[in-house]
């Protein structure tokens, strides 16, 4: 049976965080994507757990799309082959490019990018714009803030409870995967409005 979803963007971070199992995720689910059928949409960059994730995925025999804004060509060193490459003016076109070709979004440990490429698909989900699936996959707590912080808003009446159901949290990578597998197909999602 395929998979319900073709595509899946990854938010993930340019550096590789202090604990080796980040990398060690990043592969796996770059793996674990290919294996699937799932095609990889990310960043487009060559290193840190970017580059993990694509290269597991491109080793694999899977599909991957990169879009990079063309100010990180140099910083961000695109992998030399294999993969789609596509570059964009902005890190706003970046983000709504990977928007356009996924048909749901994992966020992978990362720094500040992936905590704003996070946030703003979960803004458009809870403004309606999509209703594609997003899995916040915490590899050794680097999401417990980002999930206390959430916690605290709706604490504080700056977001309605619901807000908790605009993400779901998995523990490891197969579990993320099983989410994934678990969501309606893509043709059910709500009509994207014009971003």
């Amino acid at each position: 049976m395929p998979h319900p979803l073709r595509s899946v963007a990854v938010f993930c971070g340019s550096r590789f965080g202090a604990d080796p199992a980040h990398a060690a995720a990043a592969r796996a689910l770059g793996q674990g994507l290919a294996t699937a059928g799932i095609r990889l949409v990310y960043g487009g960059g060559g290193v840190g757990l970017m580059g993990e994730v694509a290269g597991a995925a491109l080793a694999e025999g899977g599909q991957v799309h990169g879009i990079i804004p063309d100010f990180l060509l140099r910083a961000e060193r695109p992998p030399p082959s294999g993969m789609a490459l596509e570059v964009v003016p902005s890190m706003h076109a970046r983000k709504t490019r990977m928007f356009e070709l996924s048909d749901g979004f994992i966020a992978l440990s990362g720094g500040l990018g992936t905590l704003d490429e996070l946030v703003e698909i979960l803004t458009w989900r809870q403004l309606g714009l999509h209703d594609k699936p997003v899995v916040v996959l915490d590899i050794g707590g680097w999401a417990q803030p980002f999930l206390a912080m959430v916690e605290a808003m709706i604490g504080q009446g700056f977001v309605a409870e619901s807000g908790r159901r605009l993400f779901q949290v998995a523990a490891d990578v197969p579990a993320c995967l099983e989410l994934l597998r678990q969501a309606p197909p893509p043709d059910s999602a709500v009509p994207s409005a014009r971003l």
